[in-house]
């Protein structure tokens, strides 16, 4: 399986692009701001098709380059629907503006295909399959998207801005919550193998095993207590 990355934008959001292997059909996960070129270079570099974009939530750090990728590719864009709004109305998502200079350079909209992700999905996309968990805390329609072991790899989860390396998402943004956070982290992530390969919104890959004996929330969720609010990270 091929799995090429990249950081992109002012937030620093990872970009995933997803294939069996090079010269094949791909998912691209999370195209944010300014993602539009860091797409098209890791098609290219990779031989890849892509077939469908994917995103773990709503915020503009996350889906500010789904119209044109979308667009210049002809693939739908899959979203929860409770944060399907936020492609057309990114600053009601932020409880506030996010300033006209970097608004400028946005192509605020739905592409012209959306579907629905629904909890517990499965997607067949590009050859692979992505199981689908709701997960609010971050937003309301947070979702996750994991991969299953095969004999060549481990599990591969895509959390979003649920579990990040060392910490969690913000949770002080419209439609984020402490509560529906912290039973997302034990519902969600809890049960998955230490072998876990976890691919987060932001910062470095990690693996559940190394959160859940090092994740300051993640460890309080295990032993059932409260946790304080997270660090801002991203949006």
């Amino acid at each position: 399986m091929l799995i090429a990355g990249f950081p992109a934008g002012a937030w620093g959001t990872n970009c995933y692009l997803v294939a069996p292997a090079a010269g094949e059909e791909c998912v691209i996960i999370d195209p944010g701001h300014q993602a539009t070129e860091g797409v098209e270079e890791a098609l290219r570099k990779h031989r890849l098709k892509p077939v469908a974009v994917v995103l773990t939530h709503g915020h503009i750090d996350h889906v500010a380059s789904v119209v044109p990728v979308c667009g210049a590719h002809d693939v739908p864009a899959w979203i929860h629907p409770e944060d399907r709004y936020m492609m057309s109305d990114p600053e009601k998502a932020l409880g506030r503006s996010i300033g006209m200079p970097l608004m400028g350079e946005l192509t605020v909209g739905e592409p012209d295909d959306v579907e629905e992700l629904a909890d517990g999905a499965r997607l067949a996309l590009a050859g692979l399959e992505f199981s689908v968990a709701h997960a609010p805390g971050h937003t309301k329609g947070s979702v996750t998207f994991r991969m299953p072991e095969t004999t060549e790899i481990p599990s591969v989860f895509f959390s979003g801005d649920l579990l990040f390396a060392g910490s969690i998402g913000r949770t002080d943004l419209p439609g984020g919550d402490m509560a529906e956070m912290l039973d997302s982290l034990g519902r969600v992530c809890l049960p998955l193998d230490d072998s876990t390969v976890v691919l987060s919104g932001h910062g470095p890959q990690t693996t559940i095993g190394q959160e859940r004996a090092t994740n300051p929330y993640l460890r309080q969720v295990a032993a059932g207590q409260g946790a304080q609010p997270a660090p801002r990270r991203g949006m």
